[in-house]
């Protein structure tokens, strides 16, 4: 693992604890698209071919990190919300349906299913996190009309850990289908469908995954794709893609159906580099790494006076976001003051989120647990 400072050679004086926003490329990653784009500017889409090869790879890389069964069961789409309104669309809702959700999920998970009351269908908002169980505040709200759960894995803002088995059991027993908002997770935790079977799993690259914005997948249970209407239509989608002068067309029984026309292929590039490093280190060697900092965190942290530790403080509960507030530090002055020093980071649930990776050395974490202590002190 002694390559590590080599992917990531950020400035020593950075201290880059926001990736639960947007993470940086890893070295391979940039190369990936530089090479692309020297290719493409000297050779047009001569290797067209190749380019493919890199998609094909990248849909296997995608399928292993959520151990789903191909390739096939894997669309590219822009982004998590894209893949969220997919299903809200094209699922084919009775009126007096509900769907489940989470009050204060991020607003992505909640808008393709807000917009559903024109349809009939009842968005009923949980104060889970406000429960000492949250998982069972939620199984609790389903009813005999509830048709849908949809969920984060991990709350954007506290970092509170979904017990994501049991909410999946439940949907099973209850007969109620599972859709995944995963793009706080995928990349810090593992994720297995055999463990979770979701219906519906989606999420962006641009986060834990370490690729660039405006590329993330879709997964669809195979024996759900035919059952979501389609809104989206182009060559890309067809059982046939390249017949271009055919006027006769049926959509791809994979999970290609969900994507209408060209790809991002600089896009997939990239993501095929990231998640070649995410491979080749072993999601457990992830995950464990990015606990430890964490941990230090949280260690450090919660020693400091008033301080407010947001985050729960059992591992289980918790994926690579700690949130923190300080009641002597307005959150807002804290969090521009940090930023001006180079401690990047957001301001959510009324304090601050702090986000590292698996890569984060250690000396990084202290510098900015000095810069937090300095500020601290100052305002």
């Amino acid at each position: 693992m002694l390559y590590l400072p080599s992917e990531f050679p950020q400035d020593p004086d950075l201290c880059y604890l926001n990736h639960a926003a947007v993470g940086p490329w890893p070295r391979r990653t940039a190369q990936a698209v530089s090479s692309f784009a020297q290719q493409n500017m000297t050779r047009g889409a001569e290797d067209y071919p190749a380019w493919m090869e890199v998609e094909h790879r990248l849909r296997d890389r995608l399928a292993r990190l959520i151990n789903a069964e191909d390739r096939n069961d894997i669309a590219l789409v822009k982004n998590t919300s894209e893949g969220l309104s997919i299903v809200s669309q094209g699922l084919d809702w009775l009126k007096g349906d509900e769907v489940i959700g989470l009050a204060g999920d991020f607003c992505s998970n909640q808008m393709p299913w807000e917009v559903l009351s024109e349809r009939g269908v009842n968005y009923v908002r949980v104060n889970a996190l406000q429960d000492n169980d949250p998982e069972g505040a939620l199984i609790a709200a389903m009813s005999d009309k509830t048709r849908l759960l949809a969920i984060s894995t991990v709350h954007f803002a506290t970092g509170y850990r979904f017990d994501m088995q049991r909410l999946a059991n439940a949907c099973r027993r209850k007969d109620v289908l599972l859709c995944v908002d995963a793009i706080q997770s995928l990349g810090a935790v593992a994720f297995d469908l055999a463990e979770t079977p979701a219906d519906f799993v989606t999420s962006g690259g641009h986060k834990w995954l370490l690729s660039p914005e405006g590329l993330g997948f879709l997964y669809c249970r195979p024996e759900l794709r035919e059952q979501i209407s389609l809104h989206q239509f182009g060559w890309a989608m067809r059982e046939s893609p390249y017949a271009f002068e055919s006027e006769s067309w049926k959509p791809a029984k994979s999970a290609r159906r969900f994507e209408s026309g060209t790809p991002n292929m600089m896009g997939i590039h990239a993501m095929e580099a990231s998640l070649s490093l995410i491979e080749e280190l072993g999601m457990d060697f992830v995950e464990n790494r990015l606990a430890d900092n964490v941990a230090f965190l949280e260690t450090e942290l919660s020693q400091l006076p008033d301080v407010e530790i947001v985050t729960p403080k059992d591992p289980e509960k918790r994926a690579g976001i700690l949130t923190f507030r300080h009641s002597g530090s307005p959150t807002q002055t804290l969090q521009v003051q940090l930023m001006k020093n180079r401690v990047i980071c957001a301001a959510r649930a009324g304090g601050i989120r702090l986000a590292p990776h698996f890569y984060t050395p250690r000396a990084t974490l202290e510098l900015g647990l000095d810069k937090i202590r300095q500020i601290i002190q100052t305002i």
